[in-house]
């Protein structure tokens, strides 16, 4: 009887040990066919990085308004690309990114509506992949202006990577 007790404290131990494993991972939940997580749950053990808000590259110096830095899709590569190489600095990913939120200005050629849609495009390149299958959870907003006239797009992120 004593082997029996010992072992199922054993069994009892090991099924903790696993699930203590498990929790040590971050948990992306919600619909797998939307393209962000409704909730991201991040445990102890991970260091948190804040990236402030990027704003589109110049694309062509000569120009004035949006064409100087691309319609929607084009300035949310743009950012994204910046933001990689934000978080490449501090040795972190695109899949580390937990939440993210997208400041949209509205465009011009879309009667003054943001290019929701021009943005998704530019975004499902980099998250919901089958090379890089994570999603963060993520608000998108329609504001006024941002800093030069002609942007559309700023974002910003926090990432978690395993310490």
């Amino acid at each position: 009887m004593k082997r029996l007790i010992a072992l199922a404290a054993g069994v009892a131990a090991l099924a903790g040990a696993a699930s203590a494993a498990q929790a040590q991972e971050i948990v992306r939940g919600g619909d797998p066919k939307s393209p962000i997580a409704s909730v991201v749950t991040v445990p102890a053990g991970y260091d948190t990085i804040y990236v402030s808000g990027m704003t589109p590259p110049v694309i062509d110096e000569k120009a004035t308004g949006v064409a100087k830095f691309g319609d929607t899709k084009t300035q949310t590569l743009g950012v994204l690309g910046r933001i990689e190489a934000a978080l490449k600095s501090q040795g972190a990913t695109m899949a580390d990114v937990v939440m993210m939120r997208v400041l949209l200005v509205g465009d011009p050629a879309k009667e003054g509506k943001m290019d929701f849609m021009g943005m998704m495009e530019g975004y499902k390149t980099y998250f919901g992949t089958a090379a890089q299958p994570n999603k963060p959870a993520r608000i998108t907003s329609q504001i006024t202006s941002l800093v030069q006239d002609g942007m559309l797009v700023e974002i910003e992120v926090q990432a978690a990577k395993k310490k």
